[in-house]
């Protein structure tokens, strides 16, 4: 409790607070200026269209890495030594940097000595700016996020498949449902607590990007790629150091994804409840 106070209620408190002024990373001239930074925010393009990149990351990577991981649990949760081989390889990307990753795939990816690009020359296709190009840069780096993050939905939706008990899949199984109905008729329902976790954690860290395009993309081309938090980092921490400012667009993220939290969690629980 007093580490959650430490690091999560206070820094959102100081966080609203500084937003209600012009104050700098070094606190020289700090102004109070009430409601302006936010109406200032209302009138910033750039920030506005830093969340909606955020938004569709979100949109792209939360899905299918909860999708991706959940069927990853479905088909690997017999204990044989093949799916126990499976689980540890899938895994092994979760402990990796996230930092190291993007610089990796920058350097697989690009047009100029990438490996993947070289062999889709070879075979006779045009191969694209996977970084550079707006089009595809973000879905590249929702792919990326999601190779590095899967194995944590994985692992979650494991437990949770495991200690389903097999009286079920025999009743389902008596009455003649396939294997597919069994998935969606007996492991989803029994999973909704452990899938609502998923969603709502991936829902949020989706909405905090920022390392993995840090590193590939630095927001472009032409701030295409920039998230909110990105944008924060480059108002609040390079010059002008405008940390006031940089606060206020961190606490309208905050409240959007409170909102989502809040919401999916809803959604989720009410889910739990029909299936019950």
């Amino acid at each position: 409790m007093i580490a959650l106070l430490l690091f999560a209620f206070i820094p959102v408190v100081i966080g609203l607070g500084m937003s209600f002024f012009n104050v700098n990373i070094f606190f020289n001239g700090t102004k109070f200026v009430g409601l302006q930074n936010f109406v200032r925010f209302l009138s910033d393009s750039r920030a506005i269209n830093s969340i909606w990149h955020t938004v569709y990351f979100t949109v792209l990577e939360t899905p299918v890495q909860v999708l991706v991981g959940v069927l990853c649990a479905a088909a690997l949760s017999r204990n044989t030594r093949f799916n126990r081989f499976c689980r540890s390889t899938f895994y092994i990307p979760v402990v990796c940097s996230l930092t190291a990753i993007g610089l990796v795939f920058n350097m697989l990816l690009d047009p100029n000595i990438g490996w993947f690009p070289h062999l889709l020359t070879r075979i006779g296709m045009t191969a694209p700016d996977f970084f550079g190009n707006a089009h595809w840069a973000m879905p590249t780096i929702a792919f990326l996020t999601v190779w590095k993050s899967f194995g944590v939905t994985m692992i979650i939706m494991l437990t949770a498949v495991q200690a389903i008990s097999p009286s079920l899949y025999e009743s389902a199984e008596m009455d003649g449902a396939s294997r597919a109905q069994q998935f969606f008729h007996v492991t989803i329902p029994q999973c909704i607590p452990a899938l609502g976790f998923c969603v709502l954690t991936n829902l949020t860290g989706s909405m905090q990007v920022f390392d993995q395009i840090f590193v590939t993309t630095g927001g472009g081309p032409n701030f295409k790629t920039e998230s909110t938090v990105q944008y924060i980092y480059n108002r609040g921490f390079a010059a002008p150091y405008e940390l006031g400012y940089a606060s206020t667009v961190a606490t309208v993220l905050f409240i959007i994804i409170a909102i989502l939290a809040v919401g999916s969690n809803l959604y989720m629980s009410h889910k739990e409840q029909q299936m019950r």
